[in-house]
């Protein structure tokens, strides 16, 4: 019987593919190879795994565990710990709210791209041609009506899965989607790794060089890392948390902790061997940042000739499926909260309502962020940012994530140590992980989530404060 009204995972496998496929998302074939890119290739990776073992993991459990104890969506969650505690998981509601604005708008974007690269293939005239790729983009992102109709096709198609229920919506649509996103991604992977000059890349990736660590260099990767690490992961923003609650009780809840950051690092350097490789072979700067996804690596599909657009088209469709995956996960984490509000009213959960509802809410403050063009359209910004995208980011996951995560931290090392225990050993085989786990939820979590705090403001504010 379930032990959650609005609904539970029907297998261990569609579990694990939700849940990798929520981790799974921009931040991985976007913001890991140009954060890699920009700090120094090998030196990055290395520091990233570090963190990933020390804290991603780490959060990760204790995030699926207090999911599967509260049965209960992020804010129910914490409140279940203490009613004090609310706020916290309000944190982890709104964030993730805020994200789906401008991350809907940027899988708007992916789709654009495909489309484009198929045209090419086509030879049809909406494709990019012979335009030079940054004019191309800056063309399409300040066009307000264009970027506004392909945001709101990203939204409807994410609302249309979460619809359809954990089960038969969610989990039924990354069963298929996260294989396939594999599958695409090694064929990407071989043609970029088999291009004249591809080896400069594998170098740069793998090859032991540690000059960025000079100086106070070091913490400027560390903060990097940290950060990509923690958002890459999607900790902080009520996913973990949402999805934990579905879990059964049988669910081995370490195991499951490890699997998902060891499969999300393992795409993070597919995601690297797709990009770097082609990138060095074309003889562009690695450290391009964002533009590197738009502008970058079309300028690469557009130097390989009559296969450019095949490669292309594969390679923005992969991102897309990555996109979709994390944005089904961020409305499930804000609807989830809602109808738990429900359920304590003594009411049945809605899920069509409550999904139409919040949806609505994105495509809104989606379409307001798009209209803003990245900044080019003359609207007005706020928080010091240059675009309403940046502004956005920089509540979410500049300020509220790496905050609550902080906070979770503290709770769960000092405030209420053991509180999941008992949940996390309901395994037969108890909870093995449990000294490094105090040990680490305590001592080394805290100061890392300080860390990306920090980084982050300076990031958003450039204070230079990590110079």
């Amino acid at each position: 019987m379930e032990h959650n009204k609005k609904g539970q995972w029907g297998s261990s496998f569609g579990f694990l593919m939700a849940a990798v496929g929520s981790a799974v998302g921009l931040g991985n074939l976007w913001g890991f190879p140009y954060k890699m890119g920009i700090n120094g290739g090998f030196a990055f990776l290395l520091i990233y795994i570090i963190l990933v073992v020390l804290v991603g993991v780490i959060i990760c459990l204790a995030e699926l565990s207090l999911g599967r104890k509260s049965g209960k969506g992020v804010v129910g969650a914490y409140e279940s710990i203490d009613k004090k505690f609310g706020f916290v998981g309000w944190f982890g509601w709104i964030s993730p709210l805020l994200i789906l604005g401008f991350y809907t708008m940027l899988g708007g974007y992916c789709i654009k791209y495909a489309i484009a690269n198929l045209g090419d293939l086509f030879h049809a005239g909406w494709g990019v041609g012979d335009a030079d790729s940054g004019e191309f983009f800056s063309a399409f992102y300040g066009d307000q009506l264009q970027t506004a109709i392909f945001t709101v096709i990203f939204v409807l198609l994410t609302v249309l899965i979460v619809r359809g229920g954990v089960s038969e919506g969610i989990e039924r649509f990354s069963t298929i989607a996260m294989p396939a996103l594999f599958v695409l991604l090694v064929i990407v992977i071989v043609r970029s790794v088999t291009l004249e000059g591809a080896s400069e890349g594998l170098s740069f990736m793998f090859k032991p060089n540690f000059e960025v660590f000079k100086g106070s260099g070091w913490i400027n990767v560390l903060a990097s890392a940290g950060g990509q690490m923690f958002f890459s992961l999607s900790l902080g923003m009520g996913i973990t948390v949402t999805y934990g609650s579905y879990m059964k009780k049988s669910e081995n809840l370490e195991q499951n902790a490890l699997l998902i950051p060891i499969a999300d690092t393992i795409i993070a350097i597919m995601a690297g061997l797709a990009i770097m490789p082609a990138v060095f072979a074309s003889g562009l700067d690695p450290g391009q940042g964002p533009g590197l996804l738009f502008v970058t690596l079309q300028t690469v599909f557009q130097a390989m000739g009559s296969a450019g657009p095949i490669f292309g088209f594969l390679l923005y469709f992969l991102v897309f499926i990555a996109a979709i995956t994390s944005s089904i996960a961020l409305l499930e984490a804000v609807g989830s909260v809602v109808m738990d509000k429900q359920i304590e009213k003594g009411k049945r959960p809605n899920r069509n309502l409550v999904t139409l509802g919040m949806g609505a809410i994105v495509a809104v403050e989606a379409i307001l962020i798009s209209l803003d063009g990245l900044g080019s359209n003359g609207f007005p910004q706020f928080f010091k940012q240059d675009t309403w995208l940046d502004a956005f980011d920089l509540v979410s996951e500049g300020i509220l994530m790496p905050l609550g995560a902080l906070l979770m931290a503290i709770i769960f090392g000092w405030l209420r140590p053991g509180y999941t225990d008992d949940e996390i050993a309901m395994d037969r085989h108890g909870f093995k992980m449990k000294n490094y786990f105090r040990f680490c939820i305590k001592w080394i979590v805290p100061p890392i989530m300080l860390l990306v705090l920090a980084g982050q403001i300076d990031s958003f504010f450039k204070l230079e404060w990590f110079s």
